[in-house]
C-alpha cells in the first residue's frame, strides 16, 4: 500500500508507550498530556489557518486535543502524530507553528521546499502549494475531514469542528468497516457508494450529526416495519396522532436517508478552495510580521549613490533564509545587490526626473517554506 496509508498498530503502540512515560512518577512534570496546562516554555503550533479542532495530537513531550482554534503544544524540534479519534491521519510530521494537509504526506511535504518562479520571475512557494492542493491523498483527507465538520460545510472564516459526538460515533463505527481508509487511492474509489460501499462512507453512515435523541439519528424504519403498518385513512379526521402510518415510516425513512453525509457531497473544487483560503491566510499572517523601513523613496535625480533598503521584523530579528528582488522599471532604478544575511537590497537611480520604479522584493523568512513579498515605490525628483 502507499506510504500515505497509516497503519493503527505503530500508532497504538507509540501512545500506549507515551501514556506509559507520562504517567510515570518519575516523569511527572516533565511531560504534558494536556494541552490547556502545557509548560509555559512550549511553543504553539496550529492545523491550519483557521484551526481543526478536536483532533488528537501526540508529539514526543506533548499529547491532547487540538484546541477549538486548532492549536496544540510542541517543543521544536519534535515531531507531529494526528489522530481523528482512534483513526491515525499523519505521523512524523515535523511539529512547528503551522501545519496543514500538504506536511501530512512526507513525499508532499519534501516538494514544499522547491520553490517555483513566478511570471516576474521571482520566488514564491504560491506555485508549488496551489499544484500540491490537487494531489489525491491531500484531496482525499481534506475532503474527510470537511466531512467529519458538525455542519454540512465549513464557511469562509471559519475551521472545521470535530466534535466529541462525532468522534464517539466513528470510533464505534471503525471496527465494523470491511477495510481501512486509505487516502491514496482515487477519488473515484474513495468516494464508493451502492451495494458495496467504501470504507470512508461506511464511516459517515455511522455517524449522526444532530443532537442525542434526534429522529434522524434513529435506524431507518424497514420494510418490514412499513408493510405491517396500517394505511393512513383517507379522512384525516381519522387519522389517528398516536399511530405511524405506512406513509409516515416512508417519509421518516427517507428523511433519515437522506440525512445520512457521503463522500459523493464534498466537492473536490470547493475543497481546493478552502486549502487555498488557508494556505494565503498563513502567508498573510506570517507577512504582517514583516515590514520594509520604507515603502517611498524620493532621490535627486543627480543622487547616483546606492541606496539601501531593509526588511525589519516587528519585535526585531532579521530571520531571513533567502530573498530574491526585480526593479519594474530597470531604465530608472537599478538593483546594485540584495543580501539575505543582512536583509536588505541596494540600488541606484539612473533616470530621468519624476521617473519611478517599484522594487519587488521577494523573501524567505527562516522555519518556513513560505516566500512573503514587499514593494518598495522609488521616485526620482530634481
Amino acid at each position: 500500500m502507499a506510504a500515505v496509508h497509516l497503519t493503527r498498530p505503530s500508532f497504538t503502540l507509540l501512545r500506549a508507550l507515551l501514556a506509559a512515560l507520562i504517567t510515570s512518577p518519575l516523569l511527572t512534570g516533565c511531560l504534558s498530556s494536556d494541552s490547556g496546562g502545557a509548560d509555559n516554555d512550549t511553543s504553539t503550533g496550529k492545523v491550519n489557518a483557521l484551526g481543526v479542532s478536536g483532533l488528537t495530537y501526540q508529539t514526543a513531550s506533548q499529547s491532547g486535543k487540538t484546541t477549538t482554534e486548532g492549536q496544540f503544544q510542541y517543543y521544536p524540534g519534535e515531531t507531529l502524530s494526528l489522530w481523528v479519534g482512534d483513526l491515525p491521519i499523519a505521523e512524523g510530521v515535523p511539529a512547528q507553528e503551522w501545519v496543514t494537509p500538504l506536511e501530512f504526506f512526507p513525499n508532499i511535504r519534501a516538494l514544499l521546499q522547491i520553490p517555483s518562479v513566478d511570471a516576474e520571475g521571482l520566488s514564491t512557494h504560491t506555485i508549488t502549494e496551489q499544484q500540491l492542493i490537487t494531489r489525491v491523498p491531500v484531496t482525499n483527507l481534506t475532503r474527510f475531514l470537511i466531512a467529519l465538520n458538525w455542519t454540512e460545510s465549513v464557511r469562509e472564516g471559519e475551521g472545521i469542528d470535530i466534535r466529541d459526538r462525532v468522534i464517539k460515533q466513528l470510533n464505534a463505527a471503525l471496527p465494523k468497516l470491511t477495510g481501512p481508509i486509505d487516502f491514496s487511492v482515487s477519488q473515484t474509489e474513495f468516494d464508493a457508494t451502492g451495494t458495496t460501499p467504501s470504507p470512508a462512507n461506511q464511516l459517515l453512515a455511522e455517524i449522526c450529526f444532530y443532537p442525542a435523541g434526534n429522529e434522524l439519528c434513529e435506524a431507518p424504519p424497514t420494510e418490514a416495519d412499513i408493510d405491517s403498518a396500517p394505511e393512513r385513512p383517507e379522512n384525516e379526521d381519522d387519522w389517528d396522532p398516536e399511530v405511524e402510518y405506512k406513509q409516515d415510516l416512508r417519509a421518516k425513512k427517507q428523511r433519515i436517508i437522506e440525512a445520512a453525509r457521503s463522500m459523493e457531497e464534498i466537492d473536490a473544487e470547493s475543497v481546493r478552495d478552502y486549502l487555498k483560503r488557508e494556505l494565503k491566510n498563513i502567508t498573510t499572517t506570517i507577512g504582517n510580521r514583516f515590514y520594509l523601513d520604507n515603502h517611498t523613496a524620493k532621490h535627486s535625480v543627480s543622487d547616483t549613490s546606492n541606496k539601501r533598503v531593509k526588511i525589519q521584523r516587528i519585535g526585531g530579528g532579521i530571520e531571513i533564509a533567502d530573498i530574491d528582488a526585480l526593479t519594474t522599471r530597470p531604465q530608472n532604478v537599478v538593483l546594485h545587490s540584495y543580501n539575505a544575511q543582512m536583509a536588505e537590497v541596494e540600488y541606484y537611480v539612473d533616470g530621468p526626473v519624476n521617473g519611478e520604479s517599484e522594487i519587488v522584493i521577494s523573501f524567505l523568512p527562516e522555519n518556513t517554506y513560505r516566500w512573503v513579498r514587499k514593494t518598495l515605490r522609488v521616485v526620482i525628483t530634481n
